[in-house]
């Protein structure tokens, strides 16, 4: 059974994020981090995405809103960056998830979150 839930999380994983940030990811995986890389894979990526409730687009956009909100912007940049290059979100989208965090979460917040946007918006327009 676990798995099960490793292996579909994984495929979850790979088509919200991409093959190269997983890979990468992989590659980096220890004796000291591969349990929780194998926890998270199948509860954050198969029990949590996998959930018939939400689509991944509108699961996406939760995460960018909350992310932004506690300031975790590594996580932020990489689902921004990976909600934009696979399409899942258009920039408008992006922009209006933020406007949200901004009522919500407060203008500093914002204010770095459409920073760091803008960052992710050039380099891939560099691509």
């Amino acid at each position: 059974m676990a798995k099960e839930g490793y292996d579909r999380g994984m495929k979850t994983r790979r088509k919200v994020l991409g093959d190269e940030w997983v890979d990468r990811a992989e590659r980096t995986k220890t004796a000291f981090n591969a349990e929780f890389q194998e926890l998270i894979t199948r509860f954050a990526w198969d029990e949590i995405w996998n959930r018939p409730g939400l689509d991944h687009r509108t699961r996406r956009m939760i995460v960018i809103a909350q992310c932004a909100a506690m300031g975790r912007w590594e996580e932020y940049k990489l689902h921004a960056r990976a909600a934009l290059e696979k399409g899942d979100l258009s920039q408008d989208d992006l922009k209006e998830v933020l406007l949200q965090t901004a009522v919500y979460c407060g203008v500093p917040t914002a204010n770095t979150a459409f920073r760091e946007a803008r960052d992710v918006i050039a380099e891939l327009a560099k691509k």
